[in-house]
């Protein structure tokens, strides 16, 4: 356990610029906190002292805003930046080398629907080894996120994400496969800094340009017709020669 925790504590000096030594990390930054607490309540959980385990995350959760089930497998140099507000559930899977920002959830769906069916059934995600995660994800269900994958902040994962890729949005959608992926390169956020624009508001600026074309040609048609169309003359009524003998009623008009 000395050795997994020590290796927790070099994955945060490996992975924030802000940590300047193993001393302030292990003393001062919550994330390494939460999972200390963590490992410890996970082994008594294993050991079937459940309440007591239960008792040690919720006063972890207290203490440093991050909830992790003990229940959940985590692997080793498991990093998580500033801790505040993730959630981790109770089927959850983690692999080695994960980075979870602020805010992410891990997390069942439907948990108010049959809960005595799901007991003990996978209902949480599974991280492979390398997955880095956004700020203000939410990755929910029994899905996988392959090796190596990208998630970006305050997406919304409800499938499966392959490895290597990045997906961002509502819901997750791919916009960086393996092969612009530089392999070993870490992404903060899970975002690479290059552009890579949501595909849905790529999609809409297509069909607002689209629109603005087919507006600017009609138009120009109106114009053209406007001008080939020639003015209208009066319409000339001939009237018989007798109808001058023809009476009007008094009072009206002829």
């Amino acid at each position: 356990m000395f050795k997994t925790l020590s290796e927790d504590i070099q994955a945060v000096m490996d992975r924030d610029p802000a940590a300047r030594s193993k001393v302030e990390v292990a003393l001062l930054n919550p994330g390494f906190h939460a999972l200390f607490f963590y490992r410890f309540s996970h082994r008594l959980w294993n050991l079937g002292l459940k309440f007591i385990a239960r008792l040690f995350s919720t006063f972890a959760r207290l203490l440093t805003a991050v909830e992790i089930h003990p229940a959940a497998r985590i692997g080793h140099r498991f990093f998580i930046d500033h801790g505040a507000g993730v959630v981790i559930g109770e089927t959850s899977e983690i692999g080695d080398d994960v980075t979870l920002y602020h805010a992410v959830t891990l997390g069942g769906i439907a948990p108010s629907i049959n809960t005595v069916a799901q007991v003990e059934q996978k209902r949480h995600p599974t991280l492979k080894d390398g997955v880095i995660v956004g700020s203000g994800a939410q990755i929910l269900g029994p899905i996988t996120g392959g090796e190596g994958a990208r998630i970006g902040s305050n997406a919304v994962v409800l499938a499966d994400v392959a490895s290597g890729v990045t997906v961002v949005g509502i819901p997750a959608r791919v916009v960086m496969s393996r092969s612009d992926t530089k392999p070993g390169e870490f992404t903060p956020y899970g975002t690479p800094c290059g552009d890579i624009p949501d595909p849905v508001a790529r999609a809409m600026e297509g069909l607002l340009d689209r629109v603005s074309t087919l507006s600017a040609r009609v138009e120009e048609l109106e114009s053209q017709l406007e001008g080939k169309s020639a003015p209208v003359s009066p319409v000339s009524l001939d009237y018989d020669d007798d109808t001058s003998s023809i009476e009007t009623p008094k009072g009206e008009n002829p």
